[in-house]
């Protein structure tokens, strides 16, 4: 591998507090990650309110729906720093987009899903987060 390709960033998608202007948006922005782009994974996913304080997503064969998310630039060097400060329980996996394309991504191990809330039809953390504001 050479010089270059080392120093390219890499393009992570994630789908709640690293997301700008959230709680953890700071992490990405403190190694020097760039906001590229809104997105949406492909419609095979489902995502979960961890104790409202943040979200996990996982892929699924049934029953899964697009998640919109946003990708980032993150320098490589960073990346680690940015997964250290991620709740347990989170992890990184491959996530194909709407367009077909795969991104590295953050998604929530099984145990971490399956003790919480599903909020798949809200279609993102966001619009969950904007739904429990208005109650």
């Amino acid at each position: 591998m050479d010089q270059r390709t080392r120093d390219e960033p890499i393009l992570l998608a994630v789908n709640g507090t690293l997301m700008r202007g959230l709680a953890l948006n700071k992490n990405l922005t403190d190694v020097g990650a760039t906001f590229t782009r809104e997105d949406a994974t492909c419609p095979d996913y489902r995502l979960y309110s961890i104790d409202d304080i943040h979200p996990a997503m996982q892929r699924v064969a049934h029953g899964g729906a697009a998640i919109q998310l946003e990708i980032w630039a993150v320098p490589t060097a960073g990346l680690i720093s940015v997964l250290q400060g991620e709740p347990v329980g989170l992890c990184i996996g491959k996530i194909e987009l709407a367009d077909g394309r795969e991104v590295l991504g953050v998604l929530g191990e099984a145990l971490l899903c399956a003790g919480g809330e599903e909020i798949t039809a809200y279609g993102g953390w966001r619009a969950y987060v904007a739904s429990r504001e208005a109650a």
